[in-house]
């Protein structure tokens, strides 16, 4: 958090901002993906993935402007390997949203950080683990078989790409300033994405899709990562990586709410263990902030450095 001359009231003033940036952060991804569910019966999963990929990678190159100069080879490589990873992240999110509800996929998704935290340095997380695995056993109700086995596999491949995505956010982060990493390694998943998505595109894109795509490009990734990096210098890594947890709630009131998703009692259980183990191990392995965190989704990041 920045020092600021007047310690009482700009301070709290600043904490408040940075808990609306990153409640307003996580809305933006959430009300971003349900969006995309009325082209998904014309570009497909993979098709809206892809082009959301893509016009974020071109909106950011054009807004931060990266330089040559500015990374070494070895962040060349890093930034590359983690546009790989954000790629991976999108693509498998959407095609598994598109056979799971929203709040099931996200907090599936959300056992990737959770598990970086889990496995981090720091003490007392067995109970956390305990609670988690509660949480994905009722989500996914086995006892029922209810739920899309390749979608819960879609859903276990973007969490692991989200872990990833962590430690390499962080390794770019510590050594690129600002967003300069970010406006590097989304290219590279816009390009990714792109060429996967391209046998469904070439087919059924049209330009009225494609402008809806660059609209939705820029409420999610583009905003959210903004506020996400702006709410990172008001608040502690503990403070911002405790709300992130929140995300999976917030997907299925989303869910709920646009898309008509309404969850069982055991799936609504479950989504709440899985906050309450990230919420908990998150508290346990926090470090203190730097004044700066440029990682866009650190929900649990601090306690893997």
């Amino acid at each position: 958090m920045s020092s600021l001359s007047s310690p009482s009231r700009p301070r709290t003033s600043g904490t408040q901002a940075g808990f609306l940036m990153a409640l307003a952060s996580m809305f933006t991804v959430q009300v971003g993906a349900a969006l995309t569910v009325p082209l998904f019966g014309q570009l497909g999963a993979l098709g809206t993935a892809g082009l959301r990929l893509g016009w974020a990678g071109v909106l950011l190159l054009l807004l931060v402007r990266p330089r040559r100069r500015d990374f070494t080879h070895r962040d060349l490589a890093a930034c590359t390997v983690l546009g790989v990873a954000t790629a991976g992240m999108m693509l498998f999110f959407m095609l598994a949203f598109s056979r799971l509800p929203l709040g099931t996929a996200s907090a599936l998704e959300f056992l990737g950080p959770l598990a970086v935290s889990l496995y981090g340095p720091g003490r007392g997380r067995k109970v956390w683990t305990v609670a988690a695995t509660i949480g994905v056993v009722l989500l996914t109700e086995p006892w029922h078989g209810s739920l899309d086995p390749l979608g819960i596999g879609y859903a276990l491949a973007a969490a692991a790409c989200w872990a990833a995505y962590i430690l390499l956010t962080q390794r770019v982060g510590d050594s690129v300033t600002g967003l300069k990493g970010l406006a590097l390694s989304m290219p590279v998943a816009g390009i990714v994405g792109m060429l996967i998505a391209a046998p469904t595109l070439s087919a059924h894109v049209t330009w009225p899709a494609l402008w809806t795509m660059l609209a939705l490009a820029a409420l999610s990734p583009v905003l959210p990562f903004a506020l996400e990096f702006l709410a990172l210098r008001r608040l502690t890594t503990s403070a911002f990586g405790t709300l992130m947890c929140l995300e999976p709630a917030i997907a299925t009131l989303i869910g709920l709410l646009v898309l008509g998703q309404t969850p069982g009692l055991a799936p609504a259980v479950g989504i709440a263990f899985v906050v309450i183990a990230g919420m908990g191990a998150t508290r346990a392995g926090a470090r203190p902030a730097p004044d700066t965190l440029p990682a866009p989704k650190p929900c649990v990041e601090q306690a893997s450095s």
